[in-house]
């Protein structure tokens, strides 16, 4: 078995493990970052950039080529409430250089960051290899095995990160304990086309045929229906005929293109989970992202908070390891740094699930609009406070170029 040796291996190359390399290269930090892929390109992945990874990006320097790529600007957005329209959040207040949303392609967004990192001598993108277990040697993780289209290597490692998302192997391995916080919703993920003259802001209808997400790509609609958990065997019985008029229903300007939804094949599934561990890491090994805290598509948050977990573990970790004087103490100090935001957005996201949209999907009547909605229409000024909880979110972290080595 071929044997590499580096400072820091990271398995997973989502916006955690992408970004926590690029940040650990750019302080000195030899990093390997294993992608189990041959290449970013997965639909309907979190496409969501917010503001406080927009400002991030800023100060990394980043920002400008990123906005070079395509992407789609939501500066405010919207709920339909059986037919009437109520403004919600209004991003364009907030004190940041990028006040709005940016909707990219992860594959866009991913392929930013490793071309930077590319630039870097001390940043590795392994493509196509994925890990498989960790190695110990008196209880202390030492990297980790992995398979790849040569054959199964070793990387030997100071700190080895599983960024490898809500089904990690490694977090499996390692036995640290879970604590689920259910999901009773699961979500179908499907996309049509968009006419130019279509509104632009990301739009959700709801009524008593349930709720339905439209994000603005450009040239199409990428949707989400939520659902109770576990009765997408009924819809499909129920058959594609009913599901196309069910989302016509929803959004009549929808209504003559639904027939873009050719077979069961054109929805994908997605399982709802939000757990988290109660102890992100073990001697060596350390957990962030979704590995960490697996959370709901509620809100679109999931990339951002990987980022900023990404960013606080870089900050804290990046100096002692480019030292060789890693310690358990910097890994619960990473840990101690993002937990309560985690734990605040997970927290959110379920009394989301449950007061808003356990209601609205097994409603059989028609759908009434909430009072606070109503209030966010008569007072613009209340939409800066949905804009700041879901642009900003709890604990936004920031880069310090002064940690740069190798910028």
């Amino acid at each position: 078995m071929r044997t590499l040796t580096t400072q820091c291996c990271i398995a997973g190359g989502g916006p955690a493990g992408i970004m926590l390399g690029y940040l650990l290269a750019r302080q000195g930090v030899e990093v390997i970052v294993l992608e189990k892929h041959g290449d970013f390109f997965r639909d309907f992945r979190g496409d969501t950039v917010h503001p406080s990874t927009l400002q991030a990006f800023s100060e990394m320097g980043l920002l400008d080529s990123l906005l070079q790529r395509p992407f789609q600007k939501s500066e405010r957005i919207g709920l339909s409430v059986e037919g009437e329209m109520f403004p919600v959040a209004d991003f364009r207040h907030l004190d940041v250089v990028a006040p709005f949303v940016a909707m990219m392609p992860q594959w866009d967004f991913l392929d930013h960051i490793s071309d930077a990192g590319r630039a870097l001598a001390g940043f590795h993108l392994m493509m196509s290899a994925y890990a498989v277990q960790y190695t110990e040697d008196a209880g202390r993780v030492t990297g980790l095995e992995a398979d790849t289209p040569d054959g199964r290597v070793q990387i030997r490692a100071a700190l080895t990160v599983g960024a490898d998302g809500r089904g990690s192997e490694l977090r499996a391995q390692s036995g640290l304990p879970v604590k689920d916080l259910g999901a009773p919703i699961d979500v179908f993920w499907f996309r049509l086309p968009r006419d130019a003259g279509n509104a632009t802001a990301t739009l959700g209808s709801i009524s008593r045929d349930g709720l339905l997400v439209m994000i603005n790509r450009g040239d199409y609609w990428q949707c989400a229906l939520p659902f109770p958990k576990g009765a997408d065997a009924v819809m499909r019985a129920a058959g594609l005929e009913a599901f196309r008029a069910r989302v016509a229903r929803m959004e009549p300007q929808l209504a003559a293109v639904t027939g873009d939804i050719r077979s069961w094949e054109d929805v994908k599934l997605l399982s709802v989970q939000v757990n988290r561990l109660t102890t992100w890491w073990t001697d060596g090994l350390l957990f962030i992202g979704d590995a960490a805290h697996a959370m709901s598509p509620v809100g679109g948050v999931g990339v951002n908070l990987a980022v900023q977990d990404a960013i606080a573990a870089a900050r804290i970790l990046g100096p002692p390891l480019r030292e060789n004087r890693l310690t358990t103490e910097h890994l619960a100090a990473v840990q101690k740094r993002r937990a309560w935001p985690s734990r605040m957005t997970q927290s959110a996201q379920v009394l989301a699930h449950n007061a808003v949209l356990v209601p609205a999907l097994t409603a059989n009547t028609r759908i009434r609009p909430p009072f606070a909605l109503r209030l966010l229409r008569w007072f613009p000024a209340l939409r800066q406070l949905p804009a700041r909880a879901v642009g900003l979110g709890v604990r936004p972290k920031h880069w310090n170029p002064s940690l740069d080595r190798q910028a």
